[in-house]
């Protein structure tokens, strides 16, 4: 989600009852048990899709138990399932737009369920590269104001090659490209700060207004793709 909304996303995750986390720690499971088996190890110091998914697990506090769990049983259980990554394209109400990152064992099964999510919340597919043309990948780490200094942060951040270093009354945002990600995570961590969100996304261009009605419509939208279990993650211009 986009502009103001990252914090009201990383609020939504600490506030969860427990059947939300449960589900949320459900597919970072799956995330890891897919970023070891495609990436053949399940050390992270060789895996990159790995160190991101653990990333993931550390910010939505996910016991150590669940993620040694998911590792052990991608490197043990001698299962082949074979995962896809798709990004689908879409036009949500008042024509927002919104990219959904999936990993799929079942492309047509996830493509009915995805279209049938649409058809009952105001949205549509768009066409090949007319919504991913409205976003920019980045890396992107947002940490709360109590837990950093912002000077020491700022440093920090620029050290590691920041586009971007916002501050606003609930904390900071670091932007960077994609490929300095690896090196700011690990400066973080050896300083000691703990991220609520740490995570290679997908930020708009540009933020598109909506009125209140159609922000509801599309809360609901969002939040259905994001409760299907093969949905990464989703993103969208919307600015509610």
């Amino acid at each position: 989600m986009a502009g103001h909304s990252k914090w009201s996303k990383v609020k939504r995750l600490k506030g969860a009852a427990d059947a939300k986390r449960s589900k949320v720690f459900a597919k970072i499971a799956k995330e890891i048990m897919v970023a070891v088996k495609t990436g053949a190890s399940g050390d992270p110091d060789s895996n990159p899709r790995l160190r991101m998914a653990l990333l993931k697990a550390r910010s939505a506090n996910m016991p150590s138990d669940n993620v040694e769990r998911a590792i052990k049983k991608a490197t043990g259980d001698g299962q082949s399932i074979a995962y896809e990554d798709l990004v689908y394209e879409i036009y949500g109400p008042g024509g927002v737009a919104i990219l959904a990152e999936i990993s799929t064992d079942n492309r047509n099964r996830t493509s009915a369920e995805i279209r049938a999510i649409l058809t009952r919340n105001q949205g549509s597919l768009a066409t090949s590269g007319a919504v991913t043309r409205l976003f920019h990948r980045k890396g992107q780490f947002i940490i709360e104001k109590e837990l950093a200094e912002e000077e020491q942060l700022m440093e920090l951040a620029l050290n590691a090659g920041a586009e971007d270093f916002k501050t606003d009354e609930e904390g900071y945002e670091i932007i960077l490209a994609p490929a300095d990600f690896d090196e700011a995570a690990k400066a973080l961590d050896e300083a000691g700060i703990t991220c609520a969100s740490a995570a290679i996304t997908q930020l708009p261009e540009l933020l598109v207004p909506v009125t209140p009605e159609i922000a509801e419509a599309v809360q609901k939208l969002l939040d259905t793709l994001e409760d299907h279990e093969d949905v990464k993650e989703v993103f969208s211009n919307a600015d509610m």
